[in-house]
């Protein structure tokens, strides 16, 4: 049984601390915390009607160390999840530091000012936790996060070396909205916008944004376009997962919101350097996040699913080649009906809750800064079929023929 303190009250969060309050035997005690202290009232309210669990509510600007610091060490948690911004990795890891408090969280640092996604920031922090005797987990949501497990779940069972590794990320649902993003509006508009990347033979391979599309048929969704984008995941994997030739990430997009995506930056409301408006210093894509549908209030109308997996080539344990399919399909409706919140935080805020019981019952633990597929796969695959997000692997004809 162990205190824990959730950082970031938009839907991620909502559905961790739904799927914690579950768990009282790991998590018995939570406390959730963010600059607006309402929206946390707001969703330990839904968490006290659905299971009857108090959670604890608290305000914290994560951006000022002192205060998070303090925070923390006034609840005196046993793990913190950050859950909020990417650009408050590296303070909130300052203050677990400060506390003496593990770490987790879901998403690579990244600078407000440039759509800049690496993991050297985090990385760097490496000697200071070990030296702390503290156990830093990254990227433990779904891509990143449960990708990486897909990963080393099928390294460890079907094949002895990976050779080609491709991740497919479809949203099949349709929340009624003209144009509306699933999560942060400004953090998903940075990454799709940003140049695409894929790792091969040893080197990063550049492509401009959304130019290399190619069609999949995705199970319980359909045929849809995906496109080849830089993820976080692909750069742990390329440094934890040696042998493999080349890694991609793709991802869906419909014709109507590329359409009005290619709008927005043809005016230039997806900039992010500041702009004076009637002596004010604005930034446009901030401007464009006040604006959008709050991605938290899109549960209740959105439909269909998400199908998010690995299309992993390699030697199998037989010495053949083979290649697998392990992915998860997660329906929206089924998720709002639980959480209270759509598919596309239900399958971030669920594997965000189960890297937090594997540190917290010590199934997994280390001195340092760790990357999900440095860790045992099992134990959190056997978390992913018995709280919401069944997978399941399929032996495919032959690799993809793109």
């Amino acid at each position: 049984m162990s205190k824990v303190l959730v950082i970031g009250a938009g839907g991620v969060g909502s559905v961790a601390v739904h799927k914690m309050a579950q768990l009282p035997d790991i998590f018995s005690d939570i406390t959730l915390a963010s600059r607006t202290v309402a929206k946390c009232d707001a969703i330990a309210a839904s968490v006290k009607e659905r299971f009857g669990v108090t959670v604890h509510t608290a305000q914290v600007d994560a951006d000022d160390v002192a205060a998070t610091t303090a925070l923390i060490r006034q609840i005196e948690p046993k793990l913190v999840v950050n859950l909020a911004l990417p650009y408050q990795d590296l303070h909130i890891m300052d203050a677990c530091l400060a506390a003496g408090v593990n770490y987790m969280d879901t998403a690579n640092y990244e600078p407000r000012d440039e759509a800049h996604f690496e993991y050297s920031w985090q990385w760097a922090y490496q000697e200071r936790f070990r030296q702390a005797g503290l156990m830093a987990l990254l990227g433990s949501g779904f891509d990143p996060g449960v990708t990486s497990v897909f990963a080393t779940y099928l390294k460890k069972h079907y094949l002895d070396r990976i050779d080609t590794l491709d991740i497919l990320d479809c949203n099949g649902g349709d929340h009624g909205q003209h144009f509306a993003t699933n999560f942060n509006p400004e953090i998903n508009i940075r990454e799709v916008t940003a140049v695409a990347r894929h790792w091969e033979n040893g080197a990063w391979v550049e492509s401009p944004p959304l130019s290399t599309k190619q069609a999949f048929d995705f199970e319980a969704v359909g045929p849809k376009n995906m496109y080849l984008m830089y993820h976080e995941e692909l750069e742990s994997l390329a440094k934890h997962l040696p042998e493999i030739k080349r890694i991609r990430f793709w991802m869906t997009f419909g014709d109507a919101y590329l359409k009005h995506l290619e709008v927005l930056q043809n005016v230039g409301m997806t900039r992010i350097d500041p702009v004076l408006y009637n002596g004010v210093e604005i930034i446009p894509l901030q401007f464009l996040k006040a604006v959008l549908p709050e991605p938290a209030s899109l549960g209740s109308t959105t439909t269909g699913k998400t199908n998010i997996g690995d299309i992993a080539t390699g030697i199998a344990k037989d010495g053949s080649a083979k290649t697998f399919y392990i992915y998860n399909i997660c329906d929206h409706e089924d998720a709002y009906a639980e959480t209270g919140n759509q598919a596309v935080s239900y399958t971030t805020g669920v594997p965000a809750m189960i890297g937090a019981a594997m540190m917290l019952t010590g199934t997994w633990a280390g001195s340092g800064v760790f990357n999900m597929e440095q860790m045992d796969p099992d134990p959190y695959m056997d978390m992913l079929n018995r709280h919401g997000l069944p997978w399941q692997v399929k032996e495919l004809d032959g690799p993809l023929g793109f």
